[in-house]
């Protein structure tokens, strides 16, 4: 079977360990152990007490039910039986595709986004047709767009709330405008962002606004623990259910226990761990706002939620040229936009170290200076 290359992947694996300002991660400031049992006022060497006796076996199968409550309190009508553990949020994505979708079926994708969405099921000969998002309206969806994408095969359609790579954000009244165009069809959203928002406004996911609605997470962005490498899948919909779960026993069987009860501890805890992630999103996002402002080469769309945003520029430079040579030059790490099947710009993460944003972000400004007297 063939995939086309994972751009985005590959770029980061390429280059990050290279950067001396590394300001492309997607993940809020990533936590270790000490700082999670610190947030939790956890006793560490209790915690470690307490499972350094258990025998190492398969655990829960589908999902320890301590990790699944947790998962379910950030849903308002889900239940266990709604959930199924999966390795990371990518995991997820590739367990839908794998058991949901067939040659031939129509399969709807947002893009930008993130490519999982639909170089999967185009390996799978689905026909994937693009939605794209355009600065224009904020990158949010076309409705009209979409109404003339979908067929009688329409299978699945796959969005991205909040979006990755523009910070967009869908509002729950065009998500229940996309459920009516949907007609039955599955809604797939990738919201491995959600709840990260600048307000203070509760973000609802698909899966509590539509019976075939299919929400993807994991621990990675929301709880800054991506070296758990866990994540889920949510539906209301037990027929996808089933089929998921038929599927994840051939590729699967089951998740680390040990990172189940990490992660447990941290749903537990969700509520402090999101109020520490956005302050610093907040902090970070003001940082980068105020330094826009002052640009003359570089603009953007103001994301309203997430740890990215789309930074056009004003050079006659592809963007794979402008990153390598930033990252050349002044050791600047940012993703370019080709990643995304888009141009002229390039996706930074504004949700790590707040000196580290600074600094990348002088070396940013100098690096539009010298090429504005390169006569690029």
């Amino acid at each position: 079977m063939d995939i086309k290359t994972f751009k985005v992947e590959e770029w980061m694996n390429e280059h990050e360990k290279t950067a001396l300002y590394n300001i492309a991660d997607t993940c809020v400031n990533t936590l270790s152990l000490d700082e999670l049992f610190t947030l939790t006022g956890t006793n560490k060497y209790e915690f470690f007490d307490g499972i350094s006796g258990q025998k190492l076996g398969y655990g829960h199968i589908q999902g320890s039910p301590d990790y699944k409550n947790g998962i379910c309190k950030l849903y308002k009508s889900l239940k266990p039986e709604n959930i199924i553990s999966t390795n990371g949020a990518a995991g997820a994505n590739y367990l839908v595709f794998y058991s949901l979708v067939n040659p031939g079926d129509r399969v709807i994708s947002v893009t930008p986004t993130y490519q999982q969405l639909y170089s999967i099921p185009e390996s799978f000969n689905a026909d994937v047709q693009y939605l794209r998002l355009k600065p224009e309206n904020n990158f949010l969806p076309d409705l009209d767009e979409l109404k003339k994408l979908i067929t009688k095969n329409t299978k699945l359609i796959c969005l991205n709330n909040p979006n990755n790579p523009t910070g967009a954000l869908i509002p729950e009244t065009m998500l229940k405008v996309i459920v009516n165009i949907a007609d039955g069809a599955y809604v797939l959203c990738d919201e491995v962002y959600r709840g990260l928002n600048q307000n203070d406004d509760y973000q609802p996911s698909i899966a509590d606004i539509y019976e075939n609605g299919i929400s993807i997470c994991s621990m990675s962005k929301i709880f800054s623990l991506a070296g758990l490498r866990l994540g889920w899948i949510a539906s209301k919909n037990q027929e996808a259910i089933e089929k998921c779960l038929r599927h994840r026993e051939y590729n699967i069987i089951s998740c680390g226990m040990i990172d189940e009860i990490l992660a447990s501890l941290a749903l537990k805890n969700a509520d402090i761990i999101i109020k520490r992630n956005k302050k610093i999103l907040k902090e970070n996002l003001h940082i980068l706002n105020e330094w826009i402002k002052r640009q003359k080469h570089y603009s953007y769309v103001k994301p309203r939620s997430g740890t990215t945003a789309l930074i056009f520029y004003d050079f006659s430079m592809t963007s794979k040229d402008f990153c390598e040579k930033l990252q050349k030059e002044k050791g600047v790490f940012l993703t370019p936009g080709f990643c995304f099947d888009i141009e002229n710009c390039a996706r930074i993460g504004y949700a790590g170290q707040k000196a580290e944003l600074i600094k990348g972000l002088e070396k940013l400004e100098e690096f539009a200076i010298e090429l504005e007297r390169a006569g690029f």
